[in-house]
Order: C-alpha cells, then sequence, then structure tokens
C-alpha cells in the first residue's frame, strides 16, 4: 500500500524546480504529507496542482503561494550556442540531465527532457540560456503530462544515483590510488581556484566578443 507521501509524491509535477522551498518534489511530498508546509506551494502544477492535493490531504484547496511564483505555460530552456563558454554550470545545475555537452564545448538541450524548472539560468555564468513558451495556452497541470512527469522523475533518481554512486567509488577509493582520493584538499589548495580562472577567461573573451558584435 502506498503512502500518503507516495501519493503526494504522484501527483506533482516532477519539475524538481525547489520553487516551493524544498530541494525537489519529494521533500514537498514528504513535508506535506506531516503537515509541515501547505499544499499550494507547487506552480508547476498550478491551481489544478492544488486540487489534487486537497483531494488527497482531505484540506482546503487555497490559492497559490505567490511566494513560491505564478502558475505560467511549460517552458523549456534554449542555450544560444554562439555564447557558450562550455563551463558545464549548467550540466551540474540541472536536476534531469536534459543537458548535454562536455568542458570547454558548446551545450545543447534536449528539449523533450526539459522541465522548465530554471535552475540553469542563474548558474549560466555569460547568459546565454533563454526560456522558450512550449504550451502558451495552457499552464500548470494543464500544460503537462502524467507520463512527462514520471520520465522527470525517473531522470532525476537516475541522476541522484549516479551522483551517489561516484561520490561512494571516490569515497572507497584505496589510498594509492592517485585519482580523486584528496579532492578536498586540492579543491581548497588550488583546484577551485584554477577552475575559476578558467571561466572567469571565458567570461572575459565572451563580454569582448559581445562588445565587438554590432
Amino acid at each position: 500500500m502506498t503512502s500518503l507521501a507516495d501519493r503526494i509524491d504522484a501527483a506533482l509535477p516532477q519539475t524538481q524546480c525547489a520553487r516551493c522551498g524544498y530541494p525537489d518534489c519529494r521533500s514537498y511530498a514528504e513535508a506535506i504529507a506531516h503537515g509541515q508546509t501547505g499544499i499550494n506551494r507547487c506552480p508547476p502544477g498550478g491551481v489544478d496542482g492544488v486540487l489534487r492535493l486537497a483531494t488527497l490531504t482531505g484540506q482546503p484547496a487555497l490559492p497559490l503561494d505567490d511566494t513560491c511564483g505564478v502558475e505560467g505555460p511549460l517552458t523549456v530552456a534554449i542555450i544560444d550556442e554562439a555564447w557558450c563558454i562550455g563551463c558545464t554550470l549548467c550540466l551540474k545545475a540541472c536536476p534531469v540531465d536534459c543537458i548535454v555537452g562536455a568542458h570547454k564545448q558548446m551545450h545543447t538541450v534536449i528539449e523533450s527532457h526539459c522541465t522548465g524548472c530554471e535552475l540553469c539560468l542563474p548558474a549560466c555564468p555569460v547568459d546565454c540560456i533563454a526560456l522558450e513558451v512550449v504550451t502558451p495556452d495552457r499552464s500548470g497541470w494543464q500544460a503537462w503530462t502524467a507520463q512527462q512527469a514520471d520520465e522527470a522523475r525517473s531522470r532525476y533518481l537516475a541522476r541522484n544515483t549516479r551522483n551517489a554512486q561516484h561520490r561512494d567509488a571516490q569515497a572507497g577509493r584505496p589510498r594509492d590510488e592517485p585519482l580523486d582520493t584528496l579532492a578536498p584538499q586540492r579543491e581548497a589548495s588550488g583546484e577551485t581556484h584554477h577552475k575559476r580562472s578558467l571561466i572567469e577567461a571565458a567570461l572575459a573573451r565572451s563580454r569582448a566578443q559581445r562588445l565587438a558584435s554590432p
């Protein structure tokens, strides 16, 4: 038998946008199930989403909490390939692995996988990512399907599993193996500075190109 948190999680759009104030949809579902937060904090679900949660929890349907954002159409991220510097920060920010690319190479978005979470926007140091409206006449759950939500959840969980496995592999690596054993120390002693320097150099080149553009 599924728990209340499971049923609430299934009623959320799985954008993993964190606008509700929780790190992901599952965390928000758990908080609702334990009476720790309201059912009206999910802008991607919209009014229909609040009604779904009201039915599941027996709570009254409330207007969306505008401190979390407003209901809107489905959007997808678009990367301006001419300005992408290949810093990979958007790859790390994307909760559903819909961005592909490599270090110092142009990145692109798999639009069919994008949930419109917007988390890649502040991560991009050159502002080369924009949102494109996909469903101008539909918003909330009217713009999203249960299948899309299930697929987004699967990609999010797969990403988390992969990251956890990577951390476990690093933690269990023998000391005589050179790769990543002393990653935290290297970060503190210069690796972070080196990475920041590379990004700053790329930003400088990007600014120069923009100034030179007609």
